[in-house]
């Protein structure tokens, strides 16, 4: 069964990225266990997302943003949203991957000190840069599953090492609560876990591993396994963070150093290398799906070596190293991203329900009943959640 493990692994990771860690780190300094809920309520949504995104790939062997030309007949409405995937994924995907490259460096700053920070961006770059443009689908799934159990490891262990309050742990998972001030930080975990690109992402990489429908249920297996450890990663974060002592930690490298002085040098290497494997996977994801988009949206059919294909992700993976390198922020290029993103993530939760209940496309591997109750139930979330990223923006949430 583990040897089906495969494109689920490489969504956990992308969704695992610094933004995550950071999320869930302030979650567990603020209010302890008490939103571990929110995290599982957050990975059954994302399971459910991109189970139907695989099976929309694997049946129609085609990317999202290719299923949406194909299916969308009006030229305006079709070259509107096309538009706005671009921007949204490939834009955005550039101007957040200095932030991707900025955990991988964190990391390394935790394992090995500030002496060399200056070339931690570069290293980070280079390897990212070496892995995507020597490797096919098949070594981009081994390196991503060894790091994915490298992060697990180093997360889980550093929560262990807190010795939590397993009682507690349970009752915050069964029985929600919202502690004062609490709604923005569940947003977030939310938010950072539901992940547009994350969508498209996956769609087009089950096309590289399967190709029939009776892999079907390896696909959902893959999704299922691989999201779940994801969400393990993530809550074992929380958990960690819970046990700090000192309260006001604004980032991660503050949990390394938070819990240094009760557990040694063990915590803050265990969360070094789980922050260095979370930040490498997300700088090799936003491009490769950036990418991928492109591709599906232009029509290109290429191959992972393609010089198209290619010169779309080392133009964000370099971008990302001079962002983080000289301390760039592209203010307006995020929030224009965000604004997009706003749009993309409802409009994607409600195409792909809509593509998945259509006969003519999916056959009898349309969506049952209770997966459309689930995914109605899911699009409302999308939709808080895109406005909510909107309104981020103009400083109004």
């Amino acid at each position: 069964m583990f040897k089906k493990v495969g494109p689920g692994v490489l969504i956990a990771a992308a969704f695992i990225g610094p933004g995550t860690i950071t999320a869930c780190t302030l979650a567990g300094v603020e209010f302890g266990y008490a939103l571990l809920w929110a995290m599982v309520l957050s990975i059954i949504a994302t399971i459910i997302l991109q189970e139907m995104s695989a099976r929309l790939g694997i049946i129609t062997q085609n990317g999202l943003a290719e299923v949406i030309r194909s299916q969308i007949r009006s030229p305006f409405l079709r070259n509107l949203i096309i538009g706005i995937i671009l921007m949204a994924i490939v834009v955005g995907n550039a101007a957040y991957e200095g932030g991707n490259i900025g955990g991988g460096a964190l990391g390394l700053e935790a394992v090995f000190g500030s002496k060399g920070i200056k070339y931690y961006p570069f290293i980070v770059g280079l390897f990212v840069f070496l892995l995507l443009y020597l490797g096919n689908y098949r070594t981009l799934e081994k390196v991503f599953v060894s790091l994915v159990i490298i992060m697990s490891f180093s997360f889980l262990i550093t929560a262990l090492i807190t010795k939590p309050d397993f009682k507690a742990i349970l009752q915050a998972i069964f029985i929600p609560a919202l502690p004062q001030d609490s709604i923005l930080t569940v947003v977030a975990l939310v938010g950072t876990t539901v992940v547009p690109y994350n969508l498209f992402l996956h769609a087009s990489l089950v096309g590289e591993k399967w190709k029939t429908k009776e892999d079907l249920k390896w696909a959902r297996w893959d999704t299922f396994f691989s999201l779940v450890l994801g969400g393990l990663v993530s809550m074992a974060i929380i958990i960690g963070a819970a046990a700090i002592p000192e309260k006001s930690v604004s980032g991660v490298l503050d949990l390394a150093k938070g819990l240094e002085p009760l557990y040694g040098n063990a915590a803050r290497y265990c969360m070094g290398v789980g922050l260095f494997a979370a930040g490498i996977t997300s700088a090799i994801t936003a491009p490769l799906a950036a990418a991928y988009v492109a591709d599906s949206c232009f029509g290109w059919k290429a191959g992972m070596k393609d010089y198209r294909f290619r010169s779309v992700w080392v133009i964000i993976l370099i971008l990302g190293v001079l962002f983080m390198s000289f301390g760039i922020r592209p203010i307006e290029i995020i929030k224009f991203a965000q604004i997009a993103n706003g749009i993309l993530l409802p409009f994607t939760a409600v195409f792909l329900l809509w593509a998945v209940n259509r006969s003519a496309l999916m056959g009898g591997y349309r969506n049952k009943i209770p997966q459309n109750v689930f995914g109605v139930l899911i699009i409302v979330l999308a939709i808080l959640l895109g406005v909510k990223s909107i309104l981020k923006v103009f400083d109004i949430f």
